[in-house]
C-alpha cells in the first residue's frame, strides 16, 4: 500500500522529513525536484499531504526510529542517489547544566534529522527552523548542530542566514533559519538573493521590486460572507471572481509557466472557491474590526488588522490537541469586518489555488500555519539545483490530485486510513479548561463575547 512509482531519472530527488501539509515538499518540486518520500507523524496533516501530492510515499509516523532503508524501499528508489534531505524538525534548543544542549532529550527529533541525513547518504540538507534558535540560550544548541553536521561528514554554508518569505515575493513578514549543508567535496550552495521589497516600503531603501500586497493576493477572491454555504462547509462553485493581480494570477496557475517546475495538477476546477469556512462573528465584533484601522492591532482581541497596501503579519499555527488544541488569531481582513478565511491565509503565505487543506478552520490554519512558504522554499531549493549544477527540467505530464476524502478525515479516521493508532496526544482538558476559565473572564470583564477571543 502506498508505494510510490518511480521518480523521472532526469530530475533530482528529495525527501521531506517533518513534512506537514507541504510547503516545503512544494517547493522544492516547483524549482526541480521529484520529493519521493515525506515523514509526517500527524495522519491528519499526512493525509493532506498524500491528497496534494498522491505520487509521493508518505511515512505517517514519527522519524524515530525510522531507517533510511525502509524511506528507500517504500519510497521505490532502490540505491538510487539522494540528492537533498529537508525539513524544519521541531526542537527546544535549551542548555542543560555540564550537558550539551544537542544531548538534551527534548531534542532527539534534531539528532534523528541528522542521522536520517547520514543514513539517505544525501548530497545536500536544507534545515530550516524559527529565527529563535539563533539568539540567547538557543545559539548554543544551534552551534552543536552544526557540529553534529560535521562531524558526519557535511559542511553548512557559513554565516547561516535568517531569510524572510517577504524578501521572495509572499506578502507576509515571516523569519526562518536556514541552514545549507553540503556532503564534503561537494559545491556548498549560497543562499538566493533577495528578490523583492515588503510591499509599502519606500523604493529608497531596497534596490529590488516591489512585492505583493495583501490587497495583490485577496483583491480577487470572492467574499466568503456571499455564500450561506460556507458557514457549514468550506468550498462552494461561483463565477464571482475579481481580476487577479499578477501575483493572484500565478497563484491561479493561468500560464503554464505558473507550474515553474512542478508537475501541473490534472482535473482543477478554477471556479470553486476552497478552504473558505467562515468564522461566524458577532455584531459587537463586526463594530470592532471596522472601527480598528489598517495596520493596527484590535485593542480587545489583540488581532491584527491587515493592511491593503502593506503585508500581513506573520501567521502562526497555534496549538496541536496535546497542548490544548488552540487556534491563533488569524487577522482581520482589510475589506471586511471578519477574520481571513484559510484560503485568504494561503494566499498570503504563496499557496497555489489548487492546494488543499483541511476542511476545518482549526486543521486548515495550522497546516498553512505550520508551512515554510513554497515560494520562499523554491528560491532555496534552485539554489541546491544550482550545486548540483542541474538544468531543471519541466515534467511532459500531469498528476491528478488525491481522494477528497482525505480533506475531511478527523483523527480516528486519518489513523485508521494509515493502519496506525491515534499518535497525537489527546487533549489536554484540564490545562484546556483553564485557559478557557481565564479567557471567560477576560471576556467578561472586557464586554467581548467569547468567539472573538477564540478566532
Amino acid at each position: 500500500m502506498n508505494i510510490a512509482v518511480n521518480p523521472l531519472p532526469s530530475r533530482p530527488i528529495g525527501v521531506d522529513l517533518f513534512s506537514g501539509a507541504g510547503g516545503l515538499s512544494l517547493g522544492f518540486e516547483q524549482a526541480g525536484f521529484d520529493v519521493v518520500a515525506s515523514v509526517e507523524v500527524d495522519p491528519i496533516h499526512a493525509a493532506i499531504h498524500k491528497f496534494n501530492f498522491p505520487k509521493c510515499a508518505v511515512f505517517p509516523n514519527s522519524v524515530i526510529g525510522l531507517a533510511g532503508k525502509e524511506i528507500r524501499r517504500k519510497a521505490g528508489i532502490g540505491n538510487r542517489k539522494i540528492d537533498v534531505v529537508f525539513g524544519g524538525a521541531p526542537c527546544q534548543g535549551f542548555s542543560l547544566i555540564g550537558q550539551r544542549a544537542i544531548d538534551d532529550p527534548r531534542n532527539l527529533l534534531v539528532r534523528e534529522f541528522v542521522r536520517l541525513v547520514k543514513e539517505l547518504d544525501a548530497s545536500y540538507f536544507v534545515f530550516e527552523n524559527v529565527k529563535g534558535l539563533t539568539v540567547g540560550s538557543h545559539r548554543k544548541f544551534l552551534d552543536e548542530l552544526i557540529e553534529a553536521f560535521a562531524y558526519i561528514g557535511y559542511i553548512v554554508r557559513m554565516p547561516w542566514r535568517v531569510l524572510n518569505a517577504s524578501r521572495y515575493g509572499v506578502p507576509q513578514d515571516r523569519e526562518r533559519l536556514i541552514l545549507l549543508g553540503a556532503k564534503k567535496g561537494l559545491r556548498i550552495p549560497e543562499y538566493p538573493a533577495d528578490m523583492t521589497r515588503p510591499a509599502g516600503t519606500p523604493e529608497s531603501l531596497a534596490p529590488f521590486p516591489e512585492g505583493p500586497s495583501c490587497l495583490d493576493a485577496l483583491g480577487d477572491l470572492p467574499n466568503a460572507e456571499e455564500f450561506p454555504e460556507l458557514i457549514r462547509g468550506d468550498s462552494v462553485k461561483t463565477d464571482l471572481w475579481g481580476v487577479p493581480s499578477g501575483y493572484a494570477s500565478r497563484l491561479r496557475c493561468e500560464e503554464e509557466s505558473d507550474w515553474h517546475f512542478g508537475y501541473p495538477r490534472l482535473g482543477w476546477d478554477r471556479t470553486i472557491l476552497t478552504s473558505s469556512m467562515l468564522t461566524e462573528h458577532t455584531d459587537i465584533s463586526r463594530r470592532r474590526f471596522e472601527r480598528t484601522g489598517q495596520g493596527s492591532v484590535e485593542p480587545i482581541s489583540r488581532f491584527y488588522k491587515l493592511s491593503a497596501w502593506g503585508i500581513s503579519n506573520t501567521l502562526r499555527a497555534g496549538t496541536d490537541a496535546a497542548r490544548g488544541a488552540f487556534t491563533s488569531p488569524r487577522p482581520i481582513h482589510f475589506a471586511y469586518p471578519r477574520c481571513i478565511t484559510v484560503r485568504e491565509m494561503a494566499r498570503l503565505h504563496g499557496f497555489p489555488d489548487w492546494f488543499r487543506f483541511h476542511i476545518t478552520k482549526w486543521h486548515g490554519a495550522r497546516q498553512v500555519g505550520n508551512a515554510v512558504p513554497p515560494p520562499l522554499a523554491r528560491a532555496v531549493a534552485s539554489k541546491i539545483v544550482e550545486a548540483l549544477g542541474m538544468c531543471p527540467m519541466k515534467p511532459e505530464v500531469g498528476i491528478l490530485l488525491g481522494d477528497p476524502e482525505l480533506l475531511r478525515m478527523d483523527m480516528s479516521q486519518a489513523a485508521s486510513f494509515w493502519g496506525i493508532p491515534i499518535p497525537i496526544g489527546r487533549r489536554n482538558r484540564k490545562n484546556g479548561s483553564k485557559k478557557r476559565k481565564q479567557a471567560d473572564i477576560e471576556a467578561l470583564q472586557s464586554n467581548e463575547p467569547e468567539e472573538l477571543l477564540y478566532g
